[in-house]
């Protein structure tokens, strides 16, 4: 993780996980907009994953 993503995760999560794939950024662009809390959280976790 550089820390431009851990940025962009806590500034605007679904910009973060951008490159990993249109499903997960629906789903966290989804959990920003029910929360930004659930929404930073979620792509902490999917910008930690190695895969």
């Amino acid at each position: 993780m550089s820390l431009i993503r851990v940025l962009l995760a806590i500034f605007f999560p679904p910009l973060a996980v951008l490159g990993k794939g249109c499903g997960s950024f629906l789903i966290v662009l989804l959990l920003t907009f029910c929360g930004w809390v659930p929404g930073v959280i979620a792509a902490l976790v999917i910008l930690n994953n190695p895969n």
